[in-house]
């Protein structure tokens, strides 16, 4: 074996105790990495690889390196791509070093723990997120090193986990850590990987409940967690205490701006699941990742990062208690009906930073002079804002946020130190010098006279020397590694005095010393080293008086976050001319010229506006029917949303809206393969389906669009009606539903369920051209116009024109007709196995036998659940194809 030099001995050091991890290594002015290490660095970074020296094998060693001040453009790439890396660095100054410098690893950046700028690069929290298992609980904590956020709650789940599935899609974390036990359960961890999760496993004690217990009742130095609402949630606390070991491991630090942990539960908010959050576009549209044409973008005019974290969370967990939401909208209304107050509050809080990022990384430590100057300036904002808002605010949520803001007695005097102590446009770091004010510290002021007047003399002593020697080119200059010298071009070098002592040799000159520059040198670097030290023991001793009130700092960083998020959906609904909701506890959803918010925030012409009238006695499921593109999806798609907004307490647009409270909306709308899975189209229906039919309730709204179109035109219809009799009838009071579909023979099911009723879009013909109306109107249709969309989206011609022909003689033919249909399909030599759009008789049961009839009509729905409703149908539709066969 090849022996090892001190410097790789400390780096595979390094390597050993972080082996998941890529080692930045630093030496000198470059960060280096080797081995495999450096392989992946230079393929993930496109930098180039190169060898050196030996490695333990004594095979060339493999080498790729960044330099030290370029780590905020390349490690930010590495950590999005989902690695870990480990920050080694020079533990001492190599000047003073006696042999090898010291080196170890002063933190570990991960995906969930990042707290770097260059990293968190916009407003969105960056959680880590922990999960453990007790029994048939799931604990989950989400942790925000950068903001000092953490949360954590215990729900049932099984197999395919759309309980975890809901939380993740809702809080987006960066990172997810899993025991050992966990990562073992290869459903669950395929289920993770569905979400483009980053998942590691973290072996720890933490997971253990009694160990996880103890390790968060010392962080927050409490002796029950009863206060925090989770003491008897076992998972939820090994999964917090896993959270916040894994936190502090990574940062090697303790974390003292995680000053609380939040237990929620799911009962207290609206669930919206993975698929209704994308079906909806709530968060993120489903092209991409991106907030385009979504919900959120139409909301989001906040002015604070705070309130563009807290609008998030209103969105993705709607409120369900009526006096809560309540509390919103009169907030929301009071900053409505005040433009003013609304305007001067909106325009102060543009000068607010992200002041939970800001505290962290004061907390942290790797906070710099240009973030205490932010926290300054936003502290400075807080006093104009509350004499912006009226000494008569009547609503609740704003006289709580001043009466927050006016208690935190110590802003004032944090302002008044940070602004008589940093200068107002500091470098990036503080070992640059120049940070703090002249006037702060007479030691420091004394020094930088010293360095001042030290530098004064250089200049005179240049001036000096040109005029001994006669030399006019002569300078003195400084580097860092020869210090100050007289540097003399070589064509000079006979002029030069006898007192000079050569000190370098250059290509095209001398350079030299004399020992009164020396002496001066000495005076000057000892000035400046001294003026460097104290400057930055005093950054320090400031940030720590700062860390200090960091809980006062979140709690007006989180007031200051909802008055943002109140202001501006105040400031949307003036723009957008949305109206307040009304908020009961009834099941009603009664809205007036409702509209989609996104889509009207869109679309050219103007959006054409609709009603909803649903309740839990004549109108509870709404049958909808009509043609592709006429706005059916659109029309069901604003409901859910106008729902959503009015119980995160946002105005809607509607000129009335009335909202009996929903605990759940489900979506089962457009067509997502999944493929890789080995699902196919119809595969993907069926698992959502059965999970709206197996979950909703009374109080849930379901929104279902074209059921059972992905199989054969029985198999579909069948299902489909299925499914509308379960709903309606489910736990005898039904569910309150819209369901758009093409079967239009399911339009007869409104006068055989008394809570169905049938609406459909409103077409006009004009020739055999197609005008849509965008509207919804009472009654059923009984046309697809499948062959006009044909041709609207751009069909050749010649196959419309066909298309309308085979119409013709299907009607003229009567393959499929009102009497006698059994004997006709099995005559005709057509076969039509898949919904026929324009077919006026598509998906009446075939009168094969009386017998099969009369065990149709036999079938007690009500007390079927969905899958033994499809076994049976899979039976009743194998004797019809052995009917045909026989014929």
């Amino acid at each position: 074996m090849s022996k090892l030099t001190p410097a790789m001995e400390q780096y595979y050091s390094a390597k050993k105790e972080h082996p998941d991890a890529l080692i930045f290594f630093r030496m000198g002015d470059f960060y280096e990495s080797f081995g495999e290490d450096a392989k992946t660095i230079s393929r993930e970074l496109e930098i180039t690889l190169t060898s050196r020296g030996k490695g333990k094998d004594g095979s060339k060693m493999p080498l790729a390196g960044i330099p030290y001040h370029a780590i905020d453009n390349y490690l930010p790439r590495l950590v999005k791509k989902g690695y870990k890396v480990a920050i080694c660095e020079q533990l001492e100054d190599p000047k003073k070093a006696k042999g090898v410098v010291k080196r170890g690893v002063v933190r570990v950046v991960t995906p969930g723990t990042a707290i770097d700028s260059s990293i968190l690069t916009d407003s969105a929290n960056n959680y880590l997120m922990a999960m453990s298992q007790e029994k048939d609980n799931f604990g989950i904590s989400f942790l925000d090193v950068s903001t000092g956020e953490f949360l954590t709650t215990s729900i049932q789940d099984d197999f395919p986990y759309d309980g975890v599935a809901a939380e993740i899609s809702r809080m987006h974390p960066a990172e997810l850590i899993l025991p050992t036990s966990l990562m073992e359960e290869t459903k669950l961890v395929r289920r993770l990987e569905e979400l483009n999760l980053i998942v590691h496993e973290f072996v720890s004690e933490a997971f253990d409940t009694e160990i996880g217990r103890q390790k968060l009742m010392d962080h927050f130095g409490v002796k029950t967690l009863e206060g925090m609402g989770c003491d008897n949630l076992p998972a939820a606390i090994s999964s917090a205490a896993a959270a916040l070991e894994y936190a502090t491991e990574t940062q090697m630090r303790e974390l003292g701006h995680v000053q609380t942990l939040k237990t929620y539960s799911s009962s207290e908010y609206m669930v919206l699941d993975s698929i209704t959050l994308r079906n909806l576009e709530v968060v993120r549209n489903v092209r991409g990742d991106g907030k385009e044409a979504t919900l959120l973008k139409v909301l989001d005019e906040t002015s604070t990062p705070m309130g563009s974290r807290t609008l998030l969370k209103w969105l993705t967990k709607p409120l369900l208690d009526v006096d809560d939401i309540n509390r919103r909208l009169d907030a929301v209304e009071e900053f409505s009906s005040n433009t003013m107050m609304r305007f001067d509050v909106r325009s102060h809080l543009s000068y607010v930073r992200d002041i939970e990022r800001l505290v962290g990384r004061v907390v942290y430590g790797n906070g710099n002079a240009r973030d205490l100057v932010a926290l300054k300036k936003s502290m400075q904002s807080v006093g104009p804002i509350l004499e912006s808002m009226d000494s008569d605010t009547h609503s609740f949520l704003l006289h709580e946020s001043i009466d927050t803001l006016n208690s935190f007695s110590a802003r004032e005097e944090l302002i008044d130190l940070i602004d008589r102590a940093i200068v107002e446009e500091p470098p990036l770091s503080v070992r640059e010098g120049g940070v703090i004010k002249r006037g702060y510290n007479a030691e420091l002021d004394e020094l930088r006279e010293v360095s001042s007047n030290a530098k004064s003399w250089i200049a005179s002593f240049q001036q000096q020397e040109k005029e001994r020697t006669g030399i006019k080119s002569l300078k003195v200059g400084y580097n860092k590694v020869i210090g100050y010298y007289i540097e003399v071009t070589k064509t000079n070098i006979s002029q030069i005095p006898e007192d000079y002592i050569r000190k370098q040799t250059m290509t095209n000159a001398e350079r030299f010393f004399t020992p009164q520059l020396k002496e001066w040198e000495s005076k000057i670097l000892s000035a400046d080293e001294k003026m460097i030290a104290l400057e930055h023991r005093i950054f320090t001793e400031i940030s720590s008086y700062v860390a200090s009130f960091s809980r006062e700092l979140q709690e007006t960083a989180s007031c200051l976050g909802t008055l943002d998020v109140l202001a501006c959906l105040a400031e949307v609904a003036a723009n957008n001319n949305y109206v307040r909701p009304s908020i009961t506890n009834d099941c009603k959803v009664l809205v007036r010229e409702g509209r989609h918010p996104v889509v009207e925030d869109s679309v050219e012409g103007g959006f054409v506006p609709n009603d909803i009238e649903m309740d839990c006695s004549d109108s509870q499921f709404l049958l909808i029917t009509g043609p592709n593109m006429a706005g059916k999806s659109t029309y069901m798609r604003q409901v859910a949303l106008i729902v959503i907004m009015a119980q995160a307490g946002s105005f809607v647009p509607a000129s009335h809206a009335s909202v009996g409270i929903v605990d759940r909306v489900f979506t089962r709308v457009g067509a997502f393969d999944d493929l890789a899975s080995g699902q196919s189209t119809f595969m993907v229906e069926m698992v959502e389906l059965a999970n709206i039919l197996n979950n909703a309730t009374s109080r849930s709204l379901v929104l279902l669009d074209e059921i059972g179109r992905g199989t054969s035109t029985y198999d579909g219809y069948s299902i489909a009606k299925a499914v509308v009799e379960y709903i309606h009838n489910k736990g005898r009071v039904g569910v309150r539903s819209l369901f758009a579909t093409h079967y239009h023979q399911l339009t007869d099911i409104a006068s055989q369920l008394k809570r169905v009723k049938n609406y459909h879009i409103a077409v006009k013909e004009e020739g055999d051209e197609l005008v849509f109306l965008r509207k919804i109107v009472p009654g059923a249709t009984d046309k697809s116009y499948g062959i006009h969309v044909a041709r609207l989206a751009g069909v050749p011609r010649k196959v419309t024109q066909r298309s309308l022909e085979i119409l013709n003689d299907i009607e003229n033919e009567s393959i499929i007709s009102k009497e006698n249909t059994a004997e006709k399909r099995r005559s005709s030599t057509a076969k039509y196995t898949q919904v026929l759009l324009f077919d006026p008789y598509a998906g009446q049961e075939p009168d094969y036998s009386m017998e099969i009839l009369d065990e149709i009509r036999d079938i007690d729905l009500n007390n079927m659940t969905p899958i033994e409703s499809f076994t049976k149908l899979h039976e009743i539709q194998k004797k019809i194809k052995e009917n045909e066969l026989n014929g």
